[in-house]
């Protein structure tokens, strides 16, 4: 096995100029969701290829209908057949950085700073998620070649531009180069550790199904003491539908909404208990007290491992200031559902619709935005042996064990390495719920981009042996 050390030591004399790469990357607004924007997601994408190119890699940018795809390859010189090739993911765009007023200092100017409790934090859009995090392997690549002269896997880096906005030409990109993309394992660096101290890999995300209503009752808004009592009003029906979405338990009601739906493990419940998570606390933290999910179940297994239905959005009728006094000629709803587990995300659209339309009187209609759709759930099985070898890295760094977590949210892009590319996910990140991404003064704390780097040199050291 290799001797570590020196690679470590590589990467700690060079960490100043990590540092600067990563905030140079993070000058270049590539906002891929705002078309103002298309040329800086191009100088984003040349930048990382001029860097992965520097160590020797074989980096081009390629083209898309929207973002450019940055892929890169890397074969050791002393490879064999039993070397492993594995496909590093990340992505280079970022969020808008609205509302600029909020920020403490300028969102393109990333900023080193101490803070008043005494810890290191980077400042600036994307420092977290996601240039922070996947800097962290580039450069934990950097330092293996910097000590030894050369990685001892075989490795495959795609960094898209297109994540924050829905990643539209990703899949057909997959598609087209599935035999040049296809390797053993693909590595995520976009999610969170458990805490500053703990390290997490992620092994179960949420799916997502989406769809917005609109019920409409009479043709125009009428006057509300002509026809007050005798007209149906939309939202009165709209508002039913909600109610009708939970019974008293918060179990949600759309029939066959839980097939696919498999009880937790005692083992995994017995280790997330073990994390003696706070419900209380992470309830205060946004101003709240009591759980409000399906009775029996923790806060945890709520977020983790079980489906939710939520309404988004609710709108109709009259909605400026003062009042006026009309019916409204229709209401409006967005809603969502978080899938676990191997619910059908096309079997709960359908029910849901099929749910909404039981519910609509005779003299409404119902229509539904074509837009719904979304993706199922992965779990990733935690005997898999490239999260053993990630988890005895990552303990190896933090002298204590990583924590297999899940998430509420959703990355598609595991879905898809799996059902197009035919490999498994290993979500390894260094980020922390307070890192406020997506949100204005976004944050990484030093120490994560740190040891994300030296832990990515355990990991790939680790996949060696």
């Amino acid at each position: 096995m290799t001797d570590l050390a020196p690679i470590l030591s590589a990467a700690e004399k060079d960490f100043d100029q990590s540092l600067e790469r990563l905030f140079t990357l993070c000058r270049i607004p590539s906002i891929s969701t705002d078309p103002a924007h298309a040329a800086d997601c191009d100088r984003a994408a040349a930048a990382i290829v001029a860097d992965l190119s520097s160590m020797g890699f074989d980096a081009k940018a390629r083209p898309t209908p929207g973002r450019p795809m940055v892929v890169e390859h890397y074969t050791p010189k002393d490879a064999n057949a039993k070397t492993p090739h594995v496909l590093f993911y990340g992505h280079y765009d970022v969020q808008p950085a609205d509302p600029l007023e909020l920020w403490k200092t300028p969102p393109f100017a990333p900023q080193r700073r101490k803070d008043a409790d005494g810890i290191e934090r980077l400042y600036g859009r994307g420092t977290a998620d996601d240039k922070g995090q996947f800097m962290t392997f580039v450069e934990a690549a950097r330092a293996w070649i910097t000590a030894t002269g050369s990685l001892p896997i075989k490795a495959t880096f795609l960094i898209e531009g297109e994540e924050e906005s829905g990643s539209p030409s990703l899949v057909p990109f997959l598609k087209a180069n599935r035999k040049e993309l296809s390797c053993a394992v693909a590595f995520v660096c976009d999610t969170n550790m458990w805490d500053a101290k703990t390290p997490a890999i992620t092994t179960r995300l949420r799916g997502l199904v989406h769809e917005e209503v609109t019920i409409t009752g009479p043709r125009i808004d009428l006057h509300s003491g002509m026809y007050g009592g005798p007209a149906m009003n939309p939202i009165r029906v709209l508002s039913k539908v909600i109610a009708a979405l939970h019974d008293k338990t918060g179990k949600i009601t759309i029939p066959g909404f839980y097939d696919g739906v498999s009880p937790l493990p005692a083992a995994t419940k017995k280790q997330w208990k073990a994390l003696k998570f706070s419900d209380a606390k992470f309830l205060k933290e946004v101003g709240l007290t009591v759980p409000a999910g399906e009775k029996g179940k923790s806060v945890l297994e709520q977020i983790w491992a079980r489906p939710t239905a939520e309404v988004n959005g609710v709108w109709g009728g009259y909605t400026g200031a003062g009042t006026k006094t009309v019916l409204p000629s229709q209401a409006h709803a967005k809603f969502t559902f978080r899938l676990v587990g191997k619910q059908d995300p096309e079997k709960v659209l359908k029910a849901f619709q099929a749910f909404v339309k039981a519910r609509i009187p005779k003299d409404c209609k119902v229509t539904f935005s074509g837009r719904g759709g979304g993706s199922p759930a992965t779990e990733i099985p935690e005997n898999n042996p490239w999260i053993s070898k990630s988890a005895a890295a990552l303990k190896a760094e933090f002298k204590r064990d990583a924590v297999l977590m899940g998430s509420g949210g959703s990355i598609p892009i595991c879905r898809s390495f799996k059902d197009i590319l035919g490999m498994d996910s290993v979500l390894v990140g260094f980020g922390l719920n307070d890192d406020a991404i997506h949100s204005p003064n976004e944050k990484y704390n030093l120490a994560s981009f740190q040891r994300g780097i030296r832990s990515w040199i355990r990991i790939i050291g680790g996949l060696a042996s």
